[in-house]
């Protein structure tokens, strides 16, 4: 089965962003792609929502429930109550929605969230009035409990989700047979699924949902239309509607819709949203600090209203105020609402996740995990040294790699997790010592320069060809002449502001000082960097001076002879002359009173 989150590979464009962005660092970057770890990771979604070139996808499991629903078995839908923000046309079009699309019957998850209140409610009562554990609502938390901080996997609830329990609320209700698929914003009840098949059997996200109603062509706001005109149409919510618990979504919505919720001080419960202080929280229990309240600790900021599978775009405030004007009009509405059931909290009390467990299953914990690095300080060490990182000065902890630390990265790259190519402050000096080995040793001058024809970078011998030096000038001599105007090294600088209009190569061939040279000009970065090779041509070009002397001489003698002939070749005599002469012109040494100067190189 496809990982819930998974990397399209042929998308990622080796930007890292997703490492940044991991709140727990379960992003492996192999060959240059940056694919999630199964086991690593916590199903935040994070990594989805920040991806620029969208590489991170939410497995699709809409195929799979439509074709479920032709199973011929009575399938549920369990209804997040975040739906009331996520779709403000209105609940009672969705509803109807729903059983168009062929759901049996659509329950709202809520109803699996008072159960669990009532069960902590009980267990409070049951030890001194107090509840010292953390809610396992959030699947986001259990996994990063489970998988990072094992030692606090005592202090989370033993009563399943809210989603677990309503599924296993509907199957006492309609029978073990029947099928289950949550829909809501979050992308860890996938795993839920996953883990616990039946309870529920599916998981789709808000997202998943919308393309449904596109295929099947549904249109809410058409339909809340038809409702207003007839409210019959409306199927009513199975049993019944919840009433507090539809305020779950919302961060402290949790503790509002439990008795606690009374207190305006909040002095047995806390309420926690959001990666960074959900773990910040976590750390600290773990390092020892005090513990003595119901935690509800919801991973994504602001609560599930925000979760990965919901719309994107609208505000918190928004959502926050539908979802809770939606809660005010249930528990104000007519009618019957969930009452709770005594006789279900205590089976939940007693059995625990042995509830929601496979048959035959004989666990009744899910597997703990940690990732806590095991290695010593030496290897560490050698692995810093070996990305470039020779002491504490050159530890920048810029971030580039998407690790917090060069320690981290380091650690990272110990584990399989990074390559050494993340580093950009490692891979930029090997750049700028291999260009610096190039322009030190290559035999010919070079320089560039900016806009303002200040000089960037030059070698050794660019100054020797355009300066009195004569000999070589290497290290921090050589990096003081950076900055400096071109003008003070050769005459010809404007012939430079020429190349930045033009992004093609150009060469000449330059008379300077009794030299001749072969200059390319070409661009670094167009209109504000361009370079310049100059090639020393002098000597090869006084052998060709000698070849045309003789030559010279051949066509002196041949005109003699000419002459004599003049009769028989008449004008072939004069064109031979005049094609010598421009070959003559071609290769001659300026005289010495000729100025310098340069001679576009004909291709």
């Amino acid at each position: 089965m496809i990982h819930p989150i998974y990397t399209e590979l042929t998308e990622c464009r080796d930007c890292y962003k997703c490492v940044r962005g991991c709140p727990v660092k379960a992003i492996q970057v192999k060959d240059g792609s940056a694919v999630v770890v199964k086991d690593r990771c916590i199903y935040c979604g994070h990594c989805v929502d920040i991806c620029p070139s969208h590489a991170k996808k939410i497995r699709n499991d809409l195929a799979r429930v439509r074709q479920f629903l032709t199973s011929g078995r009575k399938i549920y839908c369990s209804l997040a109550p975040s739906a009331a923000s996520e779709f403000p046309d209105g609940m009672d079009a969705l509803v109807l929605a729903l059983h168009q699309l062929g759901f049996s019957g659509v329950s709202e998850t809520a109803l699996g969230a008072a159960l669990v209140n009532e069960a902590i409610e009980t267990y409070a009562l049951e030890h001194d009035g107090a509840c010292n554990k953390i809610s396992t609502a959030c699947p986001t938390v259990v996994q990063a409990i489970k998988k990072y901080y094992p030692s606090l996997v005592d202090h989370l609830s033993n009563i399943p989700s809210p989603l677990q329990c309503h599924s296993a609320y509907l199957r006492k209700l309609y029978g073990q047979e029947i099928g289950i698929v949550f829909i809501g914003p979050c992308i860890a009840k996938k795993v839920e699924a996953d883990e616990t098949p039946g309870y529920p059997d599916f998981s789709l996200t808000f997202e998943e949902l919308r393309t449904w109603l596109d295929l099947e062509h549904f249109d809410l706001a058409l339909l809340s239309a038809q409702i207003a005109a007839d409210p019959t149409l409306v199927p009513a919510f199975v049993p019944c509607r919840a009433g507090k618990s539809t305020l779950y979504p919302v961060e402290g919505g949790m503790i509002a819709s439990l008795a606690w919720g009374s207190d305006p001080f909040q002095t047995h419960a806390v309420a926690i949203s959001g990666s960074t202080q959900v773990l910040g929280t976590l750390g600290g229990m773990q390092c020892g600090q005090e513990h003595n309240n119901f935690l509800e600790l919801l991973f994504c900021e602001g609560g599930c209203i925000n979760g990965p599978g919901a719309e994107k775009g609208r505000s918190s405030a928004s959502k926050k105020a539908l979802a809770s004007r939606y809660t005010r009009s249930r528990i104000a509405a007519a009618g019957p609402v969930f009452g709770g059931d005594p006789a279900f909290v205590r089976l939940l009390l007693d059995k625990g996740y042995s509830l929601i467990e496979e048959p035959g299953k004989v666990e009744t914990d899910l597997p703990v995990s940690s990732f806590v690095s095991k290695h010593s300080e030496d290897e560490i060490g050698r692995a810093l040294k070996f990305l470039g990182k020779r002491d504490k000065a050159e530890e920048l902890n810029c971030g580039g790699c998407g690790y917090n630390s060069c320690r981290e990265m380091a650690i990272a790259y110990l584990d399989g997790m990074a390559e050494p190519e993340m580093c950009v402050t490692k891979m930029r000096k090997e750049a700028q010592s291999k260009i610096d080995v190039l322009l030190r040793t290559i035999p010919i001058g070079v320089v560039i320069v900016d806009d303002q024809l200040r000089i960037v970078d030059c070698n050794s011998s660019f100054l020797r060809l355009f300066s009195e030096v004569d000999f070589a000038i290497e290290g921090e001599l050589l990096n003081l002449v950076g900055g400096l105007p071109l003008e003070r090294f050769v005459p010809f600088h404007e012939k430079f502001r020429d190349q930045f209009a033009n992004a093609r190569v150009q060469q000449y061939r330059l008379h300077y000082q009794d030299k001749f040279l072969k200059v390319t000009f070409f661009s670094v970065e167009k209109q504000h960097l361009v370079g310049a090779l100059f090639e020393d041509i002098t000597t090869p070009t006084v052998r060709r001076e000698t070849v045309i002397k003789k030559a010279e001489d051949v066509i002196q003698k041949s005109l003699e002879t000419v002459q004599q002939i003049a009769s028989l070749l008449g004008e072939n005599a004069a064109e031979t002359e005049i094609m010598l002469n421009s070959l003559i012109d071609a290769f001659k040494v300026p005289a010495a009173n000729q100025s310098d100067g340069f001679t576009k190189e004909e291709s």
